[in-house]
């Protein structure tokens, strides 16, 4: 129960401060949706990898900051993130063939199923 509370209050902060910086970013340029989805997950493609790397670093770092910072915070600021330290690790674990597969199934798949969603909630109403 520790652990769950711990991912809901980084995932919490996470999510808000992405909503923060989608209202930042729609002060400055009108295409802010995109632009600042753009940033979330570059910012926190970079984040994850940082903390990974720290992580692998200092194994002594208990395992609730992981979990606060990596699956709560990282998680709920963008899931990009998970994806790409995901595929980027099956790429250096020698797994190229299960990485190119995972990134074009996420891909395809996610725009299929967002594409879906979309058609079957229009024509059922």
């Amino acid at each position: 129960m520790k652990a769950i509370l711990i991912v809901a209050l980084g995932g919490a902060t996470g999510s808000v401060l992405r909503y923060m910086m989608g209202l930042f970013i729609a002060q400055i340029c009108p295409l802010y949706l995109y632009i600042a989805t753009l940033l979330v997950n570059i910012i926190g493609c970079f984040l994850i990898g940082c903390a990974f790397a720290w992580f692998m670093l200092r194994p002594d770092v208990p395992d609730f900051t992981r979990l606060l910072l990596m699956t709560g915070f990282l998680g709920g600021f963008t899931t990009f993130s998970t994806f790409s330290l995901d595929a980027l690790r099956l790429l250096t674990d020698g797994h190229a063939l299960q990485a190119f597969v995972y990134m074009g199934v996420t891909l395809v798949g996610g725009l299929l199923a967002t594409w879906l969603g979309i058609t079957l909630i229009k024509f059922s109403w």
